[in-house]
């Protein structure tokens, strides 16, 4: 009987650079700039969430077409009905007056909680990728047990020493520290309403986390530049994951108004909001943000799919007032590069960084 294959001990075995592109669902984090970060040498990831269980598959063939290197795909957990259904309903008659401003329909909220995760798991075990992760929650010991009998290195988000230690139980390989500072959802395991705003910064974060389990830290959070990168990994993470400075990489599928948005001076601050997809989700202010944030119920994925064809229309028409404008605390930093352009200036800004650290001017 052949043995399994060999797992990867840290998520830096994997690429060449500890540089992880991040998986930003809705169409940003496609094959072209996954591709483009493995090439480079950092760990490039493929976002399925959102996706058919075909469009996953179809862009994992896609990205082999372009890259022989490692690559991710990251896929997010199942959710529980636990939303009151009459806080759904008031939202969605709130939200009439922007589907007749765009000329919209709201969706329909009960249009499903699983994601495709069963189809999609089955699809990875059977043509494997080197890496999967998961975010909202930890998947079951047997199924992170089964991705280990084919090869596949699987990485847990997390956003507590709680949920840490949880994903340390069931077997994950590696864990992804998210501090307050990133933009896009963040990946609790349970949605909470009373635990909103008590989320922890990066480093705090990343010290307790590293001080309750001994597996590999990626950190990701508000990071843009080498200097930050190389802040983390002396604190002990072995590699970082960046999004929003990977957003505006013509490579990125993100719309460019969301690509504008990022260093537009009228868009000058980022707030954790359910406004657009009922789970709390850090992103640029605008208008529908402001108007909408303060009502919107605790109830994901259902004013996901309530608010998309809003958000659809809002981009078509070109207002970006009306957009899920996703972004970390650093976006203001982002820089317009070609992917692995980007990557080779972070390792520059890394090196840069550990040479002032190991030897500091002796001169002040």
């Amino acid at each position: 009987m052949s043995s399994s294959p060999s797992i990867p001990r840290t998520p830096s075995d994997l690429c060449h650079h500890p540089l992880v592109q991040a998986p930003m669902a809705g169409g940003a984090s496609g094959p072209r700039l996954a591709a483009a970060v493995s090439e480079a040498g950092g760990l490039g990831f493929l976002a399925a969430g959102y996706k058919t269980t075909g469009g996953m598959y179809q862009e994992v063939k896609e990205i082999r077409a372009l890259t022989s290197r490692p690559f991710g795909v990251n896929l997010f957990m199942p959710q529980t009905r636990a939303a009151d259904p009459s806080a759904v309903e008031v939202y969605r008659q709130q939200l009439a007056g922007e589907a007749t401003w765009y000329e919209s329909e709201l969706g329909d909220p009960e249009t499903g909680w699983d994601d495709g995760y069963e189809a999609k798991l089955a699809i990875l075990r059977d043509d494997p990728v080197a890496v999967v992760s998961f975010t909202f929650g930890c998947p079951t010991p047997e199924v992170l047990a089964s991705f280990r009998e084919v090869g596949t290195y699987t990485v847990v988000t997390v956003t507590t020493v709680d949920e840490a230690q949880a994903a340390a139980r069931a077997g994950a390989d590696a864990l992804c520290v998210q501090g307050i500072e990133a933009g896009g959802h963040q990946g609790t395991h349970r949605d909470d309403p009373a635990a909103d705003g008590s989320a922890v910064g990066l480093l705090t974060l990343l010290a307790l986390v590293r001080q309750a389990v001994d597996l590999p830290l990626i950190a990701t959070g508000g990071l843009m530049r080498g200097s930050q990168i190389a802040a983390v990994l002396a604190a002990g993470a072995s590699a970082a994951q960046l999004g929003t400075a990977f957003l505006v990489c013509p490579e990125s599928g993100a719309h460019p108004l969301h690509k504008q948005a990022l260093t537009n001076p009228l868009f000058a601050r980022t707030e954790l909001t359910r406004a657009f997809t009922g789970r709390p989700a850090r992103g640029l202010v605008n208008r529908f943000l402001r108007e909408h944030g303060p009502y919107a119920p605790s109830a994901y994925p259902e004013v996901n799919h309530l608010t998309s064809p809003v958000r659809k229309a809002a981009a078509a028409a070109g207002d970006a007032q009306g957009m899920a404008l996703w972004a970390g605390q650093g976006h203001r930093l982002a820089r317009a590069l070609p992917a692995a352009e980007l990557v080779d200036a972070l390792v520059a800004e890394i090196a840069e960084a550990g040479e002032r650290f190991v030897r500091p001017e002796e001169s002040r």
